[in-house]
């Protein structure tokens, strides 16, 4: 049947607890990776949709922030319950809009229910403090109050678990949120508005808008009555968020891009190096910030590990992955961003790289594929070793020394995350104190910890996520003095 014969899904935006269309009367379309088939459309909302969306939240947060810590974690862990009894369907979903492997959409979904049920127990953890004071029968205590309304802008890479990772610190402390979906995949987002309504949150205090970046994003970022500004998007749209949020001093929080360099030390257990890195390199069909980006392997194992690497990664199954349970790698999330992987190995190769595995594109239903990459014989300074590539391409450099390896890898515009193979306990710990990042992996694939501390220095953000760190992004600090006077005290 052709897309002109179809019928195509709707969904609408959610605004201070109804479910809405644009007054604009435009529409975005959403397009399946893996096939390159229309799948829906969503609304794009106007500039006065979105302050609409904004002033029911400020409105909203001026109850919400008064309801019991524990009550509004309650509503999180309702969110999980409700997550868990549906999520085949959102499983489903989630291949369908952003093109995942269906393990790794499982473990979104799922993974995402788990978040909302431990941020929901940070409403009986998050304190202040008690400080002594110079004056006497004085208390200075420091107590810590919701900022506000709170703006959370999605990616299209984990369209679902960044919904938890914004809305779950936000609400449990008090906050009230509004969130842009990415126009590539908002289909999940508006989805799991319906679970908002259901359990029963309060109108105002969860919202969804969709839209351009231009009029929504831009709103969000410029507007006032906006607290916080938590984002997950590229180094650009960071930038571009910071400049606009400085108007009014709104607190950003920035997650970005990533380069991260993996290094392969001559003693490393070389089985477990190729399999992590291909892990952190083809998770989510390379199209994650902290996956492995760029190799740096000692000579000494070099060719035994190029070897082993290109064998394993030519090896990966490139499928669809809503057909074909075996796929290993399925699409990247749209045309723009093949073209861009397919130039940067292209360009590579004209300099001089040399390809061991991989290296073209894929034909496969019209979607958006590309092989598993290994390339060699790269320098340091190329485009291939300095750029993000947002997909499944492994450039390897090779070094020498230790001292030649962590200058290579601190030698970035980002610092998002890093990773060391070695049996050395002196050479990993070094590593850990050497390495520019906010994160350092050791022996082990890129991915982090609800509870840990996700952070990037440099271009790669500013502020954080998890464990308690993320719960205080949403989060002012608020001290009082509180002085008795004992002598004027009655009876």
């Amino acid at each position: 049947m052709s897309e002109t014969m179809k019928q195509l899904k709707h969904y609408q935006m959610y605004i201070n607890g109804e479910f809405k269309d644009s007054n604009s009367g435009k529409l975005l379309t959403v397009i399946n990776p893996s096939t390159g088939e229309k799948i829906s459309t969503v609304p794009s909302a106007t500039r006065e949709e979105t302050q609409e969306a904004i002033n029911d939240a400020y409105e909203a947060e001026k109850t919400w922030k008064f309801v019991p810590a524990a009550t509004r974690g309650q509503y999180l862990h309702d969110c999980a319950s409700a997550i868990r009894e549906d999520s085949e369907h959102l499983i489903d979903m989630l291949q369908e809009e952003q093109g995942k492997i269906r393990s790794l959409a499982q473990t979104e979904i799922l993974f995402s229910a788990d978040y909302f049920d431990y941020m929901a127990s940070a409403a009986r953890t998050y304190e202040g403090e008690i400080l002594q004071s110079g004056n006497a029968n004085e208390n200075i205590m420091i107590t810590k109050q919701p900022i506000g309304v709170a703006a959370g802008i999605l990616p299209w890479n984990f369209p679902f678990f960044l919904i938890a990772r914004k809305m779950g610190p936000a609400l449990v402390t008090g906050n009230t949120i509004v969130m842009k979906p990415s126009s590539d995949t908002p289909n999940l987002a508006l989805e799991f508005a319906k679970i908002v309504d259901k359990i029963g949150i309060p109108k105002g205090v969860v919202n969804f808008v969709t839209g351009p970046g231009s009029v929504v994003g831009d709103e969000l970022s410029k507007n006032k009555k906006i607290g916080i500004i938590s984002l997950t998007g590229s180094v650009s749209s960071g930038k571009q968020v910071m400049a606009s949020a400085a108007t009014h001093m709104a607190k950003v929080s920035l997650e970005l891009g990533g380069k991260a360099p993996a290094i392969v030390c001559a003693d490393a257990d070389i089985d477990l190096a190729v399999q992590s890195i291909i892990d952190s390199r083809v998770d989510n069909n390379g199209q994650l910030c902290n996956n492995c980006e760029r190799v740096y392997v000692q000579e000494d194992v070099a060719d035994e590990f190029t070897k082993k690497l290109s064998d394993k990664m030519s090896a990966i199954k490139v499928a669809n992955p809503i057909t074909d349970k075996d796929s290993g790698i399925g699409p990247l999330i749209n045309q723009g961003a093949l073209d861009k992987v397919a130039g940067m190995v292209d360009r590579a190769v004209e300099a001089g790289g040399k390809i061991t595995a991989g290296g073209h594109k894929v034909e496969i239903e019209n979607g958006y594929y590309y092989e598993p990459t290994v390339i060699t014989n790269v320098k340091q300074d190329s485009e291939i070793i300095q750029d993000e590539i947002f997909g499944p391409v492994l450039p390897i450099v090779t070094f020498k020394t230790l001292d030649e390896a962590i200058d290579m890898a601190n030698d970035s515009d980002f610092g998002l995350t890093s990773s060391i193979f070695t049996q050395n306990i002196d050479t990993a710990q070094r590593a850990s104190n050497e390495l520019e990042d906010g994160e350092t992996y050791i022996n082990r694939f890129n991915f982090e910890a609800m509870n840990g501390s996700h952070s990037g220095w440099k271009e790669s953000g500013i502020g954080g996520d998890d464990g308690r760190h993320g719960i205080d992004e949403f989060l002012n600090t608020h001290v009082i003095y509180l002085q008795g006077h004992p002598e004027k005290a009655q009876g």
